[in-house]
């Protein structure tokens, strides 16, 4: 019981997003029980305070992860390992919103409050830091070789 009390306490410490309805009622212990058997059954990662449409495609849900303030719109198809994150800010509107019929490739982070227009596609392994305007495909080329 003790590991469970620290690990609560460095939840709420080190996260800003560690609020949801039950977490502001009081019942700690509970919101985190639930959002941990989540994470684990599915490996992804949703806030409970996340705003998610209708027709939503979650392809190969794994190691998704969407934040607190992250809005997706309607007909959304998202594939594995993606993203939609902060950038560090502890409070203030900090995630993603994702417009309707937007395609977001496997491997992609969009982070910091930014808009992907309707009907964009970002494409696999992109890092997306700007708003996306509507029906613009988006891809990353940087590649740094380290020797």
């Amino acid at each position: 019981m003790d590991y469970m009390k620290d690990d609560l306490k460095a939840v709420k410490e080190r996260d800003p997003a560690c609020i949801s309805h039950l977490w502001l009622q009081g019942r700690k212990v509970l919101a985190v029980m639930i959002q941990n058997r989540v994470s684990e059954i599915f490996a992804v990662g949703i806030h409970p305070g996340a705003k998610i449409g209708s027709k939503i495609l979650l392809d190969h849900v794994t190691g998704l992860v969407v934040g607190e303030i992250a809005v997706i719109g309607n007909n959304v198809s998202i594939l594995h390992s993606m993203t939609l994150g902060g950038t560090g800010k502890a409070s203030g509107d900090r995630h993603p919103k994702i417009g309707d019929g937007v395609l977001i490739g496997a491997g992609t982070c969009i982070l910091g409050n930014i808009k992907v227009g309707e009907c964009a596609k970002i494409g696999a392994g992109s890092v997306v830091i700007k708003d996306v305007p509507p029906r613009t495909t988006v891809v990353s080329d940087f590649v740094m070789l380290l020797f």
